[in-house]
């Protein structure tokens, strides 16, 4: 029975195949420098998009790409004010319309705070 056992590998990932017979895919370095003069390179296969920038395994920062690879611009758009989106909504003329139609009702003591209210009708009953 003894001769049947499997002895233990020791941890860790060692692999029992051989390599013969595989072939590997075809790779290229691509160099990196960071702002702060760390050049690195990046072992990568030859079919893959190459990225502009790589982050510096010494420090963390963004380097750049020494192949003249451009990092893309991102598009900003303009941000969008309260103002903007209500003018999707409504032109100009509707607007100043609903804001007659509103101080209208508020100067009328129909609707606003109540402290308003009550000096409008201490007004009204005085007058």
């Amino acid at each position: 029975m003894a001769e049947r056992t499997l002895r233990g590998a020791r941890l860790g990932g060692q692999s029992f195949e051989d390599e013969r017979g595989i072939e590997f895919a075809a790779r290229q370095q691509v160099g990196y420098k960071c702002p702060q003069g760390h050049e690195f390179e990046i072992t990568m296969s030859v079919e893959a998009e190459i990225p502009a920038i790589w982050e510096c395994p010494r420090c963390g920062v963004e380097a750049l790409s020494t192949s003249g690879i451009e990092p893309e611009q991102k598009v900003e758009k303009p941000a969008r004010t309260h103002w903007d989106m209500l003018l999707e909504r409504r032109s100009e003329k509707e607007l100043e319309d609903i804001l007659k139609e509103r101080l209208e009702l508020l100067r009328g003591g129909e609707i606003g705070p109540a402290h308003l209210h009550r000096a409008n009708a201490k007004k009204r009953v005085a007058g």
